[in-house]
């Protein structure tokens, strides 16, 4: 979506793309929490704004590792990070529990245990 909408971000083929989509689900799995507890103090004094500048440079870093996958600038990539973010804020919104977990969403139904005790027809009558 945001090579569709960002005029600085490219991609050669959906295997790119696709390929870029994965390496940025990984490197925002590792890297990008080490990042965000090394910059600490930036977070804090630009009042978390400095997050989306770790964003940023996380697209930036998957261009340059994915070939086919192009983006001109960090504007671009500013820009793009800002959009998927809110791309993906919007998505989790369907899969979010009222727990405020996130769920697979899946065919088959959940079976729960239940604490209790079984009372069966004779006792109930006793009582």
């Amino acid at each position: 979506m945001a090579a569709s909408i960002i005029r600085g971000i490219r991609y050669d083929s959906v295997g790119a793309l696709i390929g870029a989509a994965v390496l940025l689900g990984i490197l925002n799995a590792f890297v990008r929490p080490i990042l965000l507890i090394l910059s600490v103090p930036l977070i804090l004094f630009t009042l978390g704004l400095f997050i989306l500048v770790i964003n940023a440079l996380m697209l930036y870093w998957v261009s340059g590792l994915v070939p086919g996958f192009r983006v001109d600038g960090f504007g671009s990539a500013f820009w793009g990070a800002i959009l998927i973010g809110i791309i993906s804020w919007m998505l989790s919104a369907f899969f979010r529990g009222s727990d405020g977990r996130v769920h697979v969403l899946t065919h088959h139904t959940q079976i729960r245990q239940v604490r209790g005790r079984v009372v069966s027809s004779k006792e109930g009558e006793r009582r």
